[in-house]
């Protein structure tokens, strides 16, 4: 078995794609902490029942898993959700950071609770469970940490209107995986992100989906929290059963940051005279 012994935590597990990474990792021999706060789509309100139950059905199938239902985007859950992990099973080696929602604001209509509801749980949350998770992750012979983050944030012919606070929250997660992939690199802390795409409650579905199924994208997510893996600081889009790994990269030729082996421009003429080669 691919996880037998590890111990993982997977926010937002409940239902959806998390709940099929937690059952993949279960049935790989994992223990699983499934973290779910019981929110409804707006990512508003809290119902305990909803992982507890879950936890239930899994356990009485043989899996060893607990649940946790606490709130992420203040540190005091998220040390309580690690230490759930380390009181129950001894020690943590994955880290799943899926949690997440999905909500519509104009830019002109936002608001300060939308905004922070979203930078909470993208934001905050991945940065506090990291921080807690850190001193176990350096024990593990093999600890990964997967973020997740969003194509309509990344590209934009895929943003939608609406979604400003929701891409913010999604493209930080990358910043936060590069600084942590090279602040795990001397602990072997691979810390990697995945971008998926499944049917799930976000798109209002109720029934399970003909296409895009959530456990299409499964995977390529145990891949990175796998010792198979041996990747950092990489993105996988996910969809449809189809993987594409991809990074940012610098373009070749840069002395960073004194040489951008760019065009040189004095003015704001000169940059609108050169701008076709500047693109």
């Amino acid at each position: 078995m691919l996880f037998k012994d590890k111990v993982a935590i997977v926010t937002g597990a409940a239902q959806g794609l998390g709940l099929a990474y937690a059952k993949a990792l279960l049935a790989e021999g994992a223990r699983v902490v499934i973290s779910d706060l019981g929110t409804d789509r707006a990512g508003a309100g809290q119902d305990e029942s909803v992982a507890t139950a879950v936890v239930r059905a899994l356990q009485a199938e043989g899996g060893q898993v607990v649940a946790h239902a606490g709130n992420l985007d203040e540190e005091a859950g998220c040390k309580a959700l690690v230490a759930l992990a380390i009181e129950r099973f001894g020690g943590l080696d994955i880290l799943i950071h899926n949690a997440g929602w999905v909500g519509y604001q104009s830019i002109e209509e936002q608001d300060a609770a939308f905004l922070q509801r979203s930078l909470g749980i993208n934001v905050q949350a991945p940065i506090w469970l990291s921080k807690h998770a850190w001193p176990h992750l350096k024990r593990s012979a093999a600890p990964r940490v997967v973020l997740t983050t969003s194509d309509r944030a990344m590209y934009a012919q895929y943003a939608q209107v609406g979604l400003t606070a929701y891409a913010a929250g999604k493209m930080a997660q990358i910043g936060i995986m590069n600084a942590l992939s090279m602040e795990g690199r001397e602990h072997g802390i691979l810390v990697n992100a995945v971008s998926p795409v499944a049917k799930t409650r976000m798109w209002g579905i109720t029934q399970p989906p003909e296409n895009l199924k959530p456990e299409w994208v499964t995977p390529g997510v145990l891949y990175l929290a796998s010792s198979l893996c041996q990747d950092t600081g990489l993105i996988l889009r996910a969809s449809n059963g189809q993987f594409t790994a991809t990074r940012f990269c610098e373009n070749p030729g840069v002395d960073y940051p004194t040489d951008l082996a760019g065009i040189k421009c004095a003015s704001v003429q000169e940059v609108a005279t050169q701008w076709d080669r500047i693109l």
